[in-house]
């Protein structure tokens, strides 16, 4: 792959000191491209990715030719991230070939409709010519003669399993017994696309995280909140009108919930907020491709009080300590799993009591690439043996429990979630990272 980590860290190092590093201030709100705007820098960092990463990762597998096929209103996810912005979705049935001539001949983009896709692949169907779209790409195959067709599938990874079982029999019909030989059911590929994040995009992600914080402290402030009055289904759809309002897209419904002394579950729905409640709120939004995934937390002063009570803070701390082990673990070849380990090892010798649950983020909010962990699962999962490569992002996503001594020794999971960039030898939080509670009815 190309070397991007210098240039990444020196995006990242430029950055301001956020706001969730001072106090917990209200974060301001960065502008928001028009929709021309967005066209124009999606198409530009597509180009850019189809330049640079197709070839990366096409020669990094030993694969000659790839071939992704999709249909309207049933997209392959990674189709869906090669389309430009006018184009949108894929007509009819699209299909987008890669050609690795060779070094110094690069890779030849082509594709099997009747349309050009905004210039990024070159057309080679006209039905007037040849009226079976399967017929022309088996053509322009044998022309070429690949060694290594890779195509998308995967039991493991829905984004790596695009190739539909129609599609795989309609492919080798076309391609006949010999010419099937070369087909190659590669989940990796497709991974390695959707995971990879260049430096034009990791220069943008900043404004994406900082939008979502943003959000997120204005949602948990008092200008949102009234304790005794406001719901926390009234804090989630604030927070999806805002959404909006600003003119992004949500990927998951937000979640709110409630911490309170004396209730040994979360309370959530129709719930009234008061004053000594811990709120946790589960947050993400899509913007220029590029999703978010956010949890953080905030405390409603009681009366009197200044700041939250010392048990809440110190278990902020804890979650902020398991974060810490996580992101050490980090290692370039290491697997999901193998992070896992190491950074589970380090929380419990530290007195922690963690359960982890971090994943890549990226095109989808849940991305693709290795877990590490899952709520459910804090052993070795297969979803988590796959390799760490550098340039990817990450949703640091866990929980650190932990007993409350002013709530009666109440057992909390104190749950953070913040997104970070991984540049193969360091793990830097995007937009920084929670680190002292939002306080609603601090004047």
């Amino acid at each position: 792959m190309p070397d991007w980590s210098r240039y990444l860290l020196a995006c990242l190092l430029a950055l301001p000191q956020p706001a969730a590093a001072q106090g917990m201030a209200r974060a301001a709100y960065p502008p928001v491209l028009g929709m021309r705007e967005r066209a124009v820098v999606e198409n530009r960092i597509l180009k850019a990715r189809l330049d640079t990463v197709v070839p990366a990762i096409m020669r990094e597998r030993g694969i000659d030719m790839w071939v992704l096929v999709a249909r309207e209103n049933f997209e392959d996810p990674v189709v869906r991230t090669m389309l430009d912005a006018e184009s949108l979705a894929a007509r009819r049935r699209t299909i987008l070939i890669f050609h690795d001539r060779g070094p110094g001949r690069g890779v030849e983009r082509l594709t099997v409709s009747r349309y050009g896709l905004g210039g990024l692949f070159v057309p080679v169907w006209d039905p007037a010519r040849q009226p079976d779209q399967w017929a022309r790409l088996a053509e322009i195959i044998r022309e070429r003669a690949p060694r290594r067709i890779a195509i998308n599938s995967s039991r493991l990874s829905a984004y790596a399993d695009g190739t539909t079982l129609s599609a795989w029999e309609e492919l080798t019909e076309a391609l006949g017994p010999e010419l099937s030989k070369t087909l190659v059911r590669d989940e990796v590929l497709p991974i390695r696309w959707l995971e990879t994040r260049t430096p034009e995009e990791m220069a943008l992600y900043p404004t994406i995280e900082q939008l979502a914080h943003a959000i997120i402290s204005e949602a948990l402030s008092s200008a949102v909140i009234t304790p005794g009055k406001t719901t926390t289904d009234d804090v989630v759809w604030w927070m999806r009108q805002k959404i909006t309002d600003l003119g992004l897209q949500t990927w998951f419904h937000p979640s709110v919930a409630i911490s309170r002394r004396g209730n040994a579950a979360p309370l959530a729905g129709d719930s009234v907020i008061r004053k000594g409640d811990l709120l946790w709120t589960d947050f993400g939004i899509t913007y220029l491709r590029l999703n978010t995934d956010t949890q953080e937390n905030a405390y409603v002063l009681n009366d009197g009080e200044t700041e939250a009570p010392v048990g809440l803070r110190t278990g902020l701390n804890a979650s902020n300590r398991v974060q810490d082990a996580v992101t050490t673990s980090f290692q370039t070849g290491a697997t999901g799993n193998d992070v896992l380990a190491a950074a589970r090892a380090r929380a419990t010798a530290d007195g922690l009591r963690p359960t982890i649950y971090s994943h890549p983020i990226g095109y989808h909010g849940h991305g693709a690439g290795p877990s590490i962990g899952f709520w459910d699962n804090q052993s070795a999962d297969p979803r988590g043996a796959m390799p760490i490569h550098p340039n990817t992002a990450w949703s640091i996503e866990l929980s650190a429990t932990r007993k409350v001594p002013e709530w009666d020794g109440q057992e909390i999971a104190f749950k953070t979630e913040e997104n970070a960039v991984f540049d193969g030898n360091r793990v830097h939080y995007i937009d920084g990272r929670q680190v002292d509670f939002y306080l609603i009815g601090k004047q």
